[in-house]
């Protein structure tokens, strides 16, 4: 069985109160749906994440 990646938006500090969430088949399709949800439900431009901000979140996805 292969491993699934995901990334909750409720653990990002900050965001606990939304639903969102990912699950893709590696962990770079999870960033391409993390950075889309950040557009349409958060109206953030992923391309401004600076270094340290990208770290953070690669700490988020985790293999399901």
């Amino acid at each position: 069985m292969s491993t699934a990646y995901s990334y909750a938006c409720k653990d990002c500090e900050g965001m606990e109160d939304c639903p969102g969430k990912v699950v893709a088949a590696t962990e770079d399709e999870v960033w391409k749906l993390m950075e889309l949800h950040a557009v349409v439900a958060h109206g953030e431009d992923p391309s401004s994440w600076d270094g340290e901000t990208r770290e953070y979140l690669k700490t988020l996805v985790t293999p399901e």
